[in-house]
């Protein structure tokens, strides 16, 4: 392997590291919103709930964070209506 393909496969492995960090700062940025959205009275369509529930999931999923964990759980209850087991 050249030693610009060398490069070229760390700078794109790179990339990929550095890409997946804030699609979870995203998601989680995402479902917390849309809670406060809820609580203060905006209807969601049914899409959206969904699309939106998947975000805090992946959130969810993405934390270590006993204290995120349960925001993201709640704020979950407050889009959806419902209580999840994960």
């Amino acid at each position: 392997m050249s030693a610009r393909n060398l490069s070229l496969s760390a700078i794109f492995g790179l990339y990929l590291a550095g890409a997946a960090t804030p699609a979870s700062a995203q998601d989680a940025t995402l479902c917390l919103t849309t809670a406060e959205r809820a609580d203060s009275g905006e209807k969601l369509n049914k899409a959206e709930k969904q699309a939106v529930h998947e975000a805090c999931v992946r959130a969810l999923s993405d934390t270590a964070s006993l204290v995120q964990k349960y925001q993201l759980q709640e704020a979950d209850f407050e889009i959806m209506g419902v209580h999840h087991k994960y």
